[in-house]
This record gives C-alpha cells, structure tokens and sequence, in this order.
C-alpha cells in the first residue's frame, strides 16, 4: 500500500484519514467491532480499486462503500443473532476521554442507545445513523443506501421517531453516570437491597449476554424488586470474587470485572430521571477483546 519511498499512496492516505470515522459508522450501525473491522477491510479492497481521479468528496466516497458493506453484513448478523443463545448486547468497546467529551458521540454509542438502534431495521438504522451521527445531507445517504432521496427523508422521519420513543429521556452527563454506579456497587457490595431499590427505577431491566460461552442471566430480568434480589446473590459473590475497576465503556464510566487479571464481565447502565432504568453486563468473552486498548471514535 505504499510506495517504493515508504510514502502511503494517495487511497491508502486517504483511507487512513478516515479509518476512526469509518470504523464508527460500521460499529454504530452493527453493535460489533469484530464485524466492524471485516466492514473496514472489505471497503480498503474496493477503495483500493476505485479511480481517484473521479472521486470528488473522497470522505464521502469511503463513508457509502463501509455502509453498503456493513448493511450486507447487518443482515448476516441478523440472522446470527436468531441463534445466539441468551440476550444478545453490543460488543463494548474500552473509550478514549475524547469521545466522552463529544457528548453526541458518546450518546451515539452508549449501551442504551446502541440497544435502541437495534430495534431499526438494517436501512433505518443506515439512513438514522448517517444522519442524526455524522449529519451526512439526504442526497449522501440516498446514495449510499441505495434509495431515493424523497425515501430517505421518509425513513430518516420514521427512525427519528422510533429511536426519540425509546432512547434515554435527555442526553445524561458522565458524572451522574459515575455517582449511579458509584451508588451501585456500594449497594452491591453491602448487600443492603433498600439501598438497591433506592437507585433502581420501577421498570428497571437487567440482562446478560454470555453467549452460550459463561454462565450469565437467560433472559431479561424485569422490575426493581426483582433486579434488586438477583444482585443482592449473584453480584455480591461476583465482587467477592473479582477485582472491580472503573472504566470509560462506549463513552460512558461503566464497571469492569477482573478474575486473575483478565476481564471477566463489563457492566453498563441506563439512567432515566437519575434512576437506574437499564442494566447491561457484557460476559461473553469474543466480545470482551476490546478492553485492553483503548478504541478511536470519530464523527
């Protein structure tokens, strides 16, 4: 990919200006960076063929080839995750401070928004991530999506109505985050369910994804009562057993579990009107491998 000076030619230069904001688009748009990465090296081998002489906008360019890609692979996922075994959650991914500091970013690629985009059919989701992320113009999106651009307004209305009904009510500060999970494990490690109730919302949900791989919660557990027994015994044992570090999980403090200095379990959460209204922990391990270096998120 380089020339005989060592000098990256003209498409790989390009490319790897723009590898951070591709990256993101295909993890936003698939909930994983392992899939993400394939995404990005399909699109480098078509890119590499493309003509650079007719490429006007080469960001762009790149930006329609990893969503063509990652929409193919989305529905390959799809399928996927119709036999995984247990709830299915997005891959985490270890944060730089940057992208805590873009709150619309960080907000992008939280837990409970990625959870919400899954609910999007694989165009809704294209079209509603292009524009409502990275503020790509109609005619852009149409283009990459394959549709027109009167249907991409339509399906960017719908999807803008679909993700406001169900993501967190306002953008949340990473310090409120911190103070609800710093209320957690104190609430966890006292076992004090009072305590338990106190931070967790009526209709609070708490899942698991293990993968079939380690033990993890089957289903979703619903209600604080509920939420609140199974982590009075089975997180009570998990912090007696693991080391417990805090850390920036997807733009947001969230928790990492530690058995024998590997990670064992990442823990996110969900805050609605300061109460904890979604609880994540994250224990199959092929999606674990992103938490011992830091991940680049661009817009």
């Amino acid at each position: 990919m380089a020339g005989q000076d060592d000098r990256p030619d003209a498409a790989t230069e390009a490319f790897l200006t723009h590898r951070n904001l591709l990256f993101t688009v295909a993890y936003e748009m698939l909930g994983s960076a392992a899939d993400a990465e394939d995404v990005l090296q399909e699109t480098w081998l078509r890119w590499s063929g493309v003509d650079l002489g007719t490429v006007q906008n080469q960001r762009a360019y790149l930006v329609r080839i990893t969503t063509r890609q990652a929409l193919g692979r989305l529905r390959t996922l799809g399928r996927r995750k119709e036999s995984y075994v247990g709830p299915w959650l997005p891959e985490p991914l270890l944060t730089a401070p940057d992208v805590a500091e873009d709150v619309e970013l960080a907000d992008s690629v939280s837990m409970a928004v990625m959870l919400v985009l899954e609910t999007l059919q694989p165009t809704e989701r294209a079209v509603f991530v292009l524009r409502e992320v990275f503020a790509l113009g109609y005619d852009e999106i149409a283009e990459a999506v394959g549709k027109s651009t009167a249907a991409v307004r339509q399906i960017a209305h719908r999807a803008r109505e679909h993700v406001a009904a169900r993501r967190p009510r306002g953008i949340v500060s990473a310090a409120e985050t911190r103070d609800a999970l710093q209320a957690f494990q104190r609430a966890v490690e006292t076992g004090d369910l009072q305590h338990l109730l106190d931070i967790l919302a009526p209709e609070v949900v708490m899942m698991g994804d293990g993968g079939g791989v380690v033990q993890a919660i089957p289903k979703p557990v619903v209600g604080a009562d509920r939420v609140a027994r199974v982590l009075a015994t089975g997180m009570a044992t998990l912090v007696a057993t693991r080391s417990l570090h805090p850390a920036e999980v997807n733009g947001y403090p969230a928790l990492i579990f530690r058995l024998d200095g590997e990670v064992d379990t990442v823990m996110a959460v969900r805050l609605d009107d300061g109460l904890i209204t979604g609880l994540y922990a994250v224990r199959n391990p092929e999606k674990l491998s992103r938490m011992e270096r830091e991940t680049a998120l661009r817009r």
